[in-house]
């Protein structure tokens, strides 16, 4: 694997953070909340719903018809359920942002399967702002957690923000180490229900010291198994680099190196001795061409080859954008082709549409009618597979 980049809660507190005013009209953000917590719809297909539609009024109105036709009927979720849970957040002092707005991340903005909806408690950082991901092990020795501390230190002291995911362990240590004010906490579970129970404190800590924890989930959600791979994705997803300090073979950091990889971050690891289980991880990085860590130095000169991440504006008007117009109802030809294409194995988007002899919008609408009849699934790196 080659390992070198290609490119009760406490109120929010105050903080410097990107602009909380919504462009989006109330019943759009509405809208595109039920789209984000409609069963069956992820985030890929919730981004060709609204690319294809222009607004997620006009894709939750046209859901149960193009579902129907797919052979698997979706209802959109609850209008009030999702009333409810903003009320909830505008009571905790929460805030939706949503793709198409300008306080989304930039960086996060232009992943193929980046969140719908984040739920922020607390400011995220001003547009711009570089970030860097420090993850590792929960059972972390205490030389890698000091480690990790004083490297998420040195890196906020640089101007850079500390992205981790509130675990026990490294996790912790980067967020401590940050500072409340430098450091963001991507969570797998609500916003609102800080996990692991012993980090209440450090998670009370962030919010109301100017920092920011987020979540795609629904507040009050309690995280499942495998939620914690779709945290990691975001977490490396707001970034340029992630950097691993321990880790065994079998980590969850290493998916998230993994996924950084295949977002285009740079990966970076930090050494560690042989026999010891925790270094498994990084070393194995390393010895695939990841870039040593031996102080924030390192990580700044990696970061070095890259400029701010920044674009333009994200267009929110509910105009469809060119060449996703509505396609056939009676072309069949590109979902029987997307199918006899894919197998079991995840392969990338592209390459099958190429093989397929699809135009890019084609390509796009077919997999989506797939998806929708619970047909392939959707893999990290703009991968599908068929469900086997």
């Amino acid at each position: 694997m080659e390992l070198r980049s290609t490119s009760g809660t406490p109120k929010a507190g105050p903080g410097a953070g990107n602009d909380p005013t919504p462009t989006l009209p109330p019943a759009e953000r509405l809208a595109r909340l039920r789209l984000a917590r409609t069963r069956g719809i992820g985030p890929v297909a919730a981004g060709e719903l609204l690319a294809r539609f222009g607004s997620a009024v006009a894709a939750l109105e046209a859901l149960p018809r193009l579902s129907a036709r797919a052979g698997r009927p979706i209802l959109p979720a609850d209008e009030r359920a999702a009333r409810r849970e903003m009320e909830e957040a505008g009571r905790i002092g929460a805030r939706f942002i949503f793709r198409g707005e300008p306080a989304y991340p930039a960086s996060l903005a232009e992943l193929p399967d980046a969140p719908v909806s984040l739920a922020c408690l607390g400011a995220l950082p001003p547009t711009g702002r570089r970030m860097v991901a420090i993850v590792g092990a929960r059972n972390a020795s205490a030389n890698g957690m000091r480690f990790a501390s004083m490297l998420a230190a040195d890196l906020a002291a640089s101007g850079l923000v500390v992205v981790s995911g509130l675990a026990r362990g490294i996790d912790a240590a980067a967020h401590e180490g940050a500072g409340p004010g430098a450091t963001i906490a991507v969570q797998a579970g609500g916003a609102d229900i800080p996990y692991p129970s012993e980090n209440a404190r450090l998670h009370a800590a962030i919010v109301a010291g100017g920092g920011c924890v987020a979540s795609e989930r629904p507040l009050g959600a309690r995280p499942m198994a495998h939620h914690f791979p779709q945290r990691n994705r975001i977490v490396s997803g707001l970034c340029e680099a992630v950097v691993v300090v321990e880790a065994t073979q079998r980590s969850g950091s290493l998916i998230t190196a993994r996924l950084g990889l295949e977002q285009g971050r740079d990966v970076l690891a930090v050494p560690g001795f042989p026999l010891d289980p925790r270094a498994a991880g990084p070393n194995s990085l390393l010895r695939d061409g990841a870039a040593p860590v031996l102080g924030a130095e390192d990580v700044l000169a990696a970061l070095g080859r890259h400029a701010p991440a920044t674009r333009p504006p994200e267009d929110v008007s509910p105009t469809p954008p060119e060449g996703m117009e509505m396609l056939p109802d009676q072309d069949d030809r590109a979902r029987m082709a997307m199918l006899s294409a894919l197998g079991a194995a995840p392969a990338p988007v592209d390459e099958v549409a190429r093989r397929c002899q699809l135009s890019a919008p084609a390509a796009r609408m077919a997999l989506l009618e797939l998806e929708l009849a619970g047909m392939i699934r959707r893999h990290p790196g703009n991968q599908v597979s068929l469900v086997t």
